[in-house]
């Protein structure tokens, strides 16, 4: 029997029931997967410490993953929150300490970069430690992956040896958007240096996809044959996400405007290597008080636990609200930019001018739809939903 939110879930003009709708009827057909649940998928670059950026990438993935719940209770979902943590370091990001040391590091995997604060076993561990921190406050619910633990594990093994398999093809569709110096040393694989524990970006000499191996000429001029399996290589960006879109099977994954490329040249590797690519929302990029987007690497974000801690007392419906508008416009996001666009809403709700389609998406989305809080709990720290 149809529930009275199912009813009104096929109906909502909310963007996150709109983009349910299009996975259960478009993608799924109204079917369970054949993994056995629907996967949503959100990614995080631990080169820098973790923004509100980041943090709003997963609140509306669960957005949309909640408005799915309550149109086809019946199928099981996930959260996968993707760490790319085993990317090599390009830069020292302006705001860590103990710069001089790790740029001592710079092209060794996140991973593998000795940790700027002290507190855990490498870089890569500490920002995805404050990540995970800050998603487990509000009482999210999802699965953190690691791309190091994935890659050394062999959970992406099998899609590796597909690429090895489709290597020219591949390569066929990278080439074009490269400049004429990178098209001499693309390659999908970059190997990590048995010497230098670093990700060199040097040409392969050569690749057998029978004996599952690449030749490439390390840094010091030395010819190297390595494994592509094993953790021995990762993929270059938009392989990468090809590869673990197949490796997954993911359904659903949100990405910022600044990848729209990226998105349509992975969707074609991606069927190249037998997947097939996820429903994905393109939102505009949340900008800094300035207008300059919001990075990890520049600093110029609002760390996640300062925006928990200065928003705590907020009224839990606007700030709802605020996560609800729909994530295709830029958003200007700072403390005081924020209290002042929450105390606008306050003002519409309560003169009745409050946009209809979040008014309803707030009130018959049930408690715990779109809170940030956990979209379980129902509640925001310092107040009720």
């Amino acid at each position: 029997m149809t529930s009275e939110i199912q009813r009104w879930g096929f109906e909502a003009a909310a963007w996150p029931f709109q983009e349910a709708r299009q996975l259960l009827q478009q993608r799924l057909r109204g079917t369970v997967p054949e993994k056995g649940y629907v996967l949503f998928e959100t990614g995080y670059g631990p080169s820098g410490l973790p923004h509100i950026g980041t943090f709003a990438e997963v609140v509306r993935t669960t957005m949309v993953r909640r408005a799915f719940e309550r149109l086809a209770p019946e199928i099981p979902t996930r959260l996968f929150c993707f760490s790319d943590d085993m990317d090599g370091l390009g830069k020292v990001p302006d705001n860590i300490p103990n710069q001089d040391m790790v740029a001592q590091h710079l092209g060794k995997p996140l991973t593998s970069v000795p940790d700027p604060f002290g507190t855990h076993e490498s870089f890569g561990h500490h920002n995805n430690a404050r990540l995970r921190q800050f998603l487990d406050a509000f009482g999210f619910d999802y699965v953190f992956k690691s791309s190091t633990q994935c890659y050394r594990e062999g959970l992406f093994d099998p899609v590796l040896l597909a690429v090895l398999q489709h290597y020219n093809e591949l390569l066929n569709v990278m080439l074009p958007t490269l400049g004429p110096e990178r098209r001499t040393t693309y390659s999908p694989f970059l190997p990590v240096s048995p010497k230098t524990g670093k990700i060199p970006q040097v040409p392969i000499l050569a690749h057998d996809a029978g004996s599952d191996t690449i030749v490439f000429q390390d840094e010091d001029g030395t010819t190297v044959e390595t494994s592509v399996t094993g953790g021995h290589c990762k993929l270059q960006w938009k392989c990468d996400w090809a590869m673990r879109w197949v490796a997954l099977a993911v359904d659903y994954e949100m990405a910022g405007k600044d990848l729209l490329d990226s998105v349509q040249i992975s969707s074609r590797m991606c069927r190249m290597l037998g997947g097939k690519p996820p429903n994905t929302l393109i939102y505009e990029m949340f900008l800094d008080e300035r207008g300059a987007k919001i990075s990890k690497s520049k600093g110029n974000g609002i760390a996640v636990e300062r925006c928990r801690h200065r928003l705590r007392h907020e009224r839990p419906p606007d700030l709802r609200a605020h996560w609800l508008l729909k994530p295709v416009a830029h958003r200007y996001f700072s403390i005081c930019l924020a209290r002042r666009c929450l105390s606008g809403w306050s003002y519409q709700r309560r003169t009745g001018h409050a946009p209809t389609a979040i008014t309803r998406s707030l009130r018959l989305g049930g408690r715990g739809c779109y809170t940030p809080d956990g979209f379980r709990h129902g509640s925001l720290p310092g107040g009720d939903a």
